[in-house]
């Protein structure tokens, strides 16, 4: 077959092809067709061409349409210039979807927001230190690595549903976990009160009473011999400490933001309206109310043993603070840590069985409810309800022997004879010198170290002190 075209302009190209041959915008261009070059498909072809032209005179052809295998067409222009128009359009709708991200609030600008309010109740006193700093501790630790990069308004509740469930398997702690999470999400949500808070679904759980830990208050002899031991290792400031709770039931926060201004002499009595809780002050109690504790014959001697310790220190210069308690060179006790690690120490050489420091809470209630002080009376100077004071106590009073209830009504009216002198307000002479009582009738023996120390509390002649290595063993 000849290669040149009978109908002009379309020709056999090989056994399987044909080739077209026009001119586009003053240029020669020859695009093939995979089509076999009979007779008939090469009228068509002729038919096809005929309309390119006519298209190519009015300006509706469209090259890259009608041949788009053809093997030069990216040097088309017009194809060249769809293809610079596609990128336009591309990086025009990169650069609205960026802006509409950047316009998207993530979920750590929204806990931002929310810890910053915080704050500014917390300085107007309407939001205490705790909790502002649990929600601080809780949304850093649990939430911000796992959501804080996320669109606020994306995200899920099944999201938020795993990220609970798999941080812990207590109880409160999941309450807590959740706690903050929806108290931040409400916040975030309030701008946006048109929409659902998937946070608005995670529900707390219910804590029963088999949840709780039950109370173990100790045993009178197991309180005596922890509050000697107290007083014999660490000295009269910690062992007032440790036994003014014994038999006031006050709690560690309560105790540590005592001041003199909150007792009554006159009375025997001490007002609890403030605590001490992160190293803050915290102008109300645990159960927002106020309380006033009659003391017993045996924390008065004791409140009055420290406030003595406390002139004598005060005179030598060593206490500039109005706080009851402290340490034994007279610097205040911030936080729980310093009687923390010494009670753990004293609990474990008195060889009692080990509770936390809590129990010399229970312990004082339970002894009271022993002896037969009257429910309303322990209910009202303790801050408990007369349901828990009947539900969670009553069971300790039933086995209480007539020996037991004896030995607390001693232990109520004073304090072991002879009287604890240990510690700075003393000058202690030759080794030995120490109570007379042994350790588990009184408060023990000091070392000569110790009674060195002590004695040289305010400075030696070369101005240095005798340190007890005891008072900084490590934990057990």
């Amino acid at each position: 077959m000849s290669r040149k075209s009978q109908q002009g302009g379309v020709y056999a190209k090989g056994a399987d092809r044909i080739e077209f041959a026009f001119f586009y915008k003053g240029k020669r261009y020859r695009p093939t067709i995979q089509r076999t070059p009979s007779a008939a498909n090469l009228r068509r072809a002729q038919i096809q061409l005929n309309d390119i032209k006519a298209r190519i005179k009015t300006g509706a052809f469209n090259f890259a349409e009608e041949f788009p295998d053809y093997r030069f067409i990216d040097n088309l222009e017009e194809v060249q210039r769809e293809k610079a128009r596609k990128r336009e359009e591309a990086q025009r709708q990169a650069a609205e979807r960026k802006l509409a991200q950047s316009k998207l609030i993530t979920c750590d600008q929204v806990f931002d927001a929310f810890l910053a309010h915080c704050e500014t109740r917390m300085a107007m006193n309407d939001l205490a230190y705790s909790t502002v700093g649990g929600y601080r501790q809780i949304l850093d630790s649990v939430w911000r690595p796992q959501i804080g990069s996320d669109v606020f308004e994306e995200v899920r509740y099944s999201r938020l549903a795993n990220i609970a469930a798999a941080h812990t398997q207590k109880k409160k702690t999941y309450n807590n976990v959740v706690s903050a999470l929806r108290c931040a999400f409400e916040f975030g949500y309030k701008d946006h009160p048109e929409k659902h808070n998937p946070a608005s679904g995670l529900n707390t759980l219910r804590i029963t009473k088999k949840d709780r830990q039950p109370i173990d208050p100790f045993a009178i002899q197991e309180g005596e011999a922890i509050i000697s031991l107290s007083h014999a290792e660490f000295g009269q400031a910690h062992g007032n400490y440790e036994e003014f709770r014994f038999f006031t039931g006050l709690r560690q926060s309560e105790e540590i933001a005592l001041k003199v201004s909150d007792c009554d002499l006159t009375n025997a009595k001490i007002h609890i309206t403030h605590v001490r809780v992160r190293k803050r002050e915290k102008d109300r109690t645990k159960t927002g109310e106020d309380r006033e504790i009659a003391l017993c014959p045996r924390a008065f001697q004791v409140l009055q043993r420290q406030l003595a310790l406390r002139q004598t220190l005060a005179a030598r210069g060593r206490i500039n603070h109005e706080f009851v308690f402290f340490q034994e060179e007279g610097a205040p006790l911030i936080d729980l840590s310093y009687p923390y690690k010494r009670w753990r120490y004293v609990v474990s050489k008195a060889q009692v069985r080990y509770r936390e420091p809590y129990n010399a809470r229970h312990s004082w209630i339970s002894w009271r409810l022993m002896v037969g002080t009257n429910v309303l009376l322990v209910a009202k100077e303790d801050g408990h309800s007369i349901q828990t004071m009947l539900s969670t106590y009553a069971r300790w009073t039933e086995g209480a022997t007539e020996a037991d209830v004896a030995t607390i009504k001693r232990a109520m009216e004073h304090s072991p004879d002879p009287v604890c002198t240990t510690g700075p307000s003393n000058t202690l002479g030759a080794p030995g010198t120490a109570t007379r009582l042994p350790l588990e009738g009184g408060w023990g023996r000091l070392s000569w170290r110790k009674a060195k120390y002590y004695a040289n509390l305010a400075g030696g002649a070369d101005g240095t002190r005798t340190r007890d290595p005891r008072r900084d063993r490590p934990v057990f």
